[in-house]
Order: structure tokens, then sequence, then C-alpha cells
């Protein structure tokens, strides 16, 4: 008897990349994602600024800021524990299954002004003014980890491209920021196609922004350019055109549903996965 392909899942998250520009920029490997599977434009929910702290904590945790309690970067009086993260889910109700989780924004995976979002924690590489090499580490770590470990869901984040648009607006070097992180993206996915058991295994793969940018910098105002994230998906249960009506909080759920995880009733989900 044949044994079932594991279910995988890996969620990149990148940080404050607008939509405009992401179609603008070269990206091999998100442009690889979105032709197997998909990429849509999604709007950042109008319950609280489009800011970090409440958008990948609607991300991680599936559920709105007015139910996590997270309106800004300082994420102290949250409810994450009441909403766990899509990691701690997995490892909860997955006899044995390992997570990974990984990047330079402290909130994260380090228990730093209120965090971390992902209960679990992670890797955070060590202090430096360069968000470049800041994310080349995070990369690394991720290749070496997701390469060579039996890792069930992972979430890697990279922070350049907000960081580029915080200090220069949507210049072109944040268009090539955004190359960058799409080129890390793709070293990380090299190096799982690459480890033992691969070809026993069903990797669903989904890359998502928390948030856009204005022409200024800033992100935390109502403009559709600030408003406008995306989200890109593959995977054995992902349609090839996106569904209507995509939120950052299907990203969750989807999650869920790659893993074979059923969710609660009592965890009133309001996400659905992309397989609707």
């Amino acid at each position: 008897m044949t044994e079932r392909p594991r279910d995988r899942v890996i969620v990149f998250g990148v940080d404050g990349v607008r939509y405009d520009t992401l179609l603008a920029a070269r990206t091999p490997a998100i442009d690889t994602i979105a032709a197997e599977g998909f990429l849509a434009p999604v709007r950042v929910d109008d319950v609280a600024q489009p800011i970090s702290g409440p958008g990948w904590t609607t991300v991680a945790t599936g559920v709105p800021a007015d139910r996590h309690l997270v309106y800004g970067n300082d994420l102290t009086g949250h409810r994450i524990h009441e909403h766990p993260d899509f990691l701690t889910r997995a490892r909860t109700l997955l006899p044995g299954a390992r997570t990974y989780a990984a990047g330079a924004w402290p909130q994260l995976v380090h228990e730093t002004h209120g965090g971390p979002i992902f209960l679990g924690g992670g890797f955070l590489p060590g202090q430096a003014e360069d968000w470049n090499v800041l994310d080349g580490a995070v990369a690394e770590h991720a290749c070496e980890a997701l390469g060579g470990g039996d890792v069930a869901a992972a979430f890697v984040y990279f922070g350049l491209p907000d960081t580029i648009a915080h200090a220069e607006g949507p210049t072109p070097n944040y268009t090539a920021a955004v190359t960058t992180s799409d080129e890390r993206i793709g070293r990380v996915l090299a190096a799982i196609r690459a480890r033992p058991g691969f070809a026993d295994e069903r990797w669903t793969v989904i890359v998502t922004t928390d948030h856009g940018h204005g022409e200024d910098g800033r992100h935390d105002g109502d403009s559709d350019a600030e408003r406008t994230a995306w989200i890109a998906a593959t995977g054995p249960h992902v349609p090839r055109r996106a569904p209507s009506g995509l939120r950052q909080v299907d990203v969750h759920a989807h999650v869920l549903r790659a893993l074979g995880i059923t969710p609660r009733p009592e965890w009133a989900l309001p996400g659905r996965p992309f397989t609707r």
C-alpha cells in the first residue's frame, strides 16, 4: 500500500509591499507561484490601521483586530492566546508536528513589545542596522532548517522593502528590495525541493504582505495604496483563480485546510480556505 504524501505548508511574509510595485518588480519566484495558483490583491480590514502589528497578527491568528486586540506595533494587551497562530494550532493538533518561524521583526518571534505573535517563538537574527543583512541571515537560517528538517508548517518573514519605503518612499530602491526578497524566497523554496523526502511531500506555498505604502513612505492612512495588500498561493488545494472576497484572515484558514485540520466551531474563524 502506497503511503499518502505528507502535507506541508510554508507562508512567506514580505513586509510593506505595494501591489503595483510587486507587479512592476522582477519576481520570478512569486511569478511561478502565481502561475501555478493565483496572485490577487486583498484589502486590509478597516477595523485597524494598515500597519504591521495588526496586519501580521491577523494573518497569523485568522481573526481581525477587534478580536485579537492588536491595534499597533506594541502588542501589549492582546488576546493572541485565545486565538492561536496557525503554527501553534499545527503543533497542538498534529501529533509530533514540528513548526518553524523566522524573522527580524522581534514582535513576530520574540517576547518584546508584547510579542510574540507566533506563540512558539522562532529564529531572530542578531542586532544590525542593515535590514538587508538581517533578512539575509533569516534566509540562510531558513534554508538550513527547512532543507534539512522535517517541518510541517513554517513562517518566514522578510522586512527589507518596508524599511526602504519608510526611508525613501516607493523609489527604484524599494522595487529592488522587493526583487531581493523574491530571490530569498526562491532560495528557501530551492532548499525545500532539495530536501530528502521532498518527493513524498505535498507543499502549499503562500506569500503575502501586511499592508501597502503611500507615496510619502507612510502606511497609517486609508488610501488604496496603503490598504491594498495581496496574497499569492499554490498547492494541492489552491485554485487557479483567486476566490472572490479574499481576506487576510483566509491565510490562517487555508493553512489549516492544507494540513488537514478541521476548525472547531468554538474558534469562530471568519476566514475561509482558498478552495471555496
